[in-house]
């Protein structure tokens, strides 16, 4: 069989979707504003292959022999990780998750204290770092866990390893995701373990995301019933609640991320990898932090260099994204927007190509294959 595989640059949006105005995202575009901060982006790599012939961005010039290049829209509501990696896949959600912009009501967290055992503080849309800043010491002193949510439909709960265990954290957010579905349903539910003092509280690597399972047959199921081995890196398997996944591949960090890919290039004889690099989002995105997000794009884009060096001829190698994280955006929240696609394979033709999230899916399926799945949305560019 052939190997395909598809790396997400997690919140690296290239331009507002049409409604992004209904999210409050008007004018957002994550690496067209980044590199116009940065003065200018040094990626030789993903301008080589036609990151600056998508759109215009500062530092990249357009390609003069890109790969396939162009821009991705998703089908359906929302601008979060679950629902981008669910499309991405071919599973689009009719109606947006829910969300808490005023906090969990009364009863819910009623719920979740009888079914944790835990009580909590904070419960509002905060930002993670902020959190562990404000309610940190609260928590240290009466054990109440830190509850919040965000402009995502997620739960988070953040517990310092000395209060409360990773191992007893992660069993409350697993009853937690128990109580949050039905009417209370959220895309995920996610654990924060943190560490240090007062005044200089640092997360940990033990993160956990508690997805609920999508809503449909996705293309990993398809490629999993034609025979292929799916291979997960980093919170894959956790976004798409283990299903469709095979074998899952920590990658916490982008250097471990990086590592566990460039692994499988080495090792693999054929199958699927599907990989998220989530540092341009969760450490440097989110924190409006321009010279670390640069310096993100810019170790990708070396381990995209070395990626090429291990691609075989029949391999498809494709870089996409899920959302937006624009620095320029009035919130920290993830942003509406178009993500980039740069798919390298024979026969790519340097052609450009504008479509739906799916189409990644779909390509997949045909490539590693020989066949569609017309009951699932997306066209294929292979």
């Amino acid at each position: 069989m052939r190997r395909a595989f598809v790396i997400v640059l997690d919140a690296c949006g290239v331009g507002a979707l049409p409604d992004a105005g209904a999210y409050g995202d008007a004018g957002a575009n994550t690496l067209g504003h980044l590199a116009e901060r940065a003065g200018g982006l040094e990626l030789p790599t993903l301008e080589r292959l036609g990151l600056g012939s998508i759109l215009p961005l500062r530092g990249l010039r357009p390609a003069r022999e890109p790969v396939l290049h162009g821009r991705l829209a998703p089908l359906g509501p929302g601008k979060e990780s679950t629902t981008g990696h669910w499309e991405l896949m071919g599973v689009v959600v009719e109606q947006p998750l829910s969300t808490y912009p005023g906090g969990f009501p009364p009863g819910v967290i009623e719920e979740l204290t009888r079914a944790t055992g835990l009580r909590f503080c904070c419960n509002r849309p905060y930002s993670g770092t902020d959190a562990l800043e404000d309610f940190g010491p609260h928590h240290l002193a009466t054990g109440e866990v830190i509850l919040y949510t965000s402009a995502d439909s997620v739960l988070q709960l953040a517990a310092h390893v000395d209060r409360l265990p990773e191992s007893d954290l992660y069993r409350a957010c697993e009853a937690a995701r128990a109580v949050m579905s039905g009417d209370h349903a959220v895309g995920r539910v996610i654990a924060r373990p943190f560490e240090g003092r007062p005044g200089a509280f640092a997360r940990r690597e033990g993160r956990r995301d508690y997805s609920a399972p999508p809503p449909g047959r996705s293309y990993l199921e398809e490629l999993q019933a034609a025979g292929a081995t799916v291979h997960g890196v980093g919170k894959i398997r956790d976004l798409f609640a283990g299903v469709g996944v095979d074998e899952s591949h920590a990658g916490p960090t982008n250097a471990k991320g990086i590592a566990a890919t460039t692994a499988l290039l080495r090792e693999l004889d054929g199958g699927f990898v599907f990989v998220n690099l989530v540092e341009t989002d969760q450490v440097y995105g989110h924190r409006h932090d321009v010279e670390g997000f640069s310096t993100a794009l810019e170790e990708i884009d070396a381990a995209v260099a070395d990626w090429l060096e291990l691609v075989r001829e029949d391999d498809l190698l494709v870089l996409c994204a899920d959302h937006g994280v624009d620095p320029d955006a009035p919130h920290t929240d993830h942003t509406r927007e178009y993500a980039p696609l740069l798919a390298a394979f024979a026969g790519h033709g340097g052609r450009r190509h504008d479509g739906a999230l799916a189409d990644v899916g779909a390509s997949v399926l045909r490539w590693l294959t020989g066949r569609d799945a017309p009951d699932l949305p997306g066209t294929a560019f292979v």
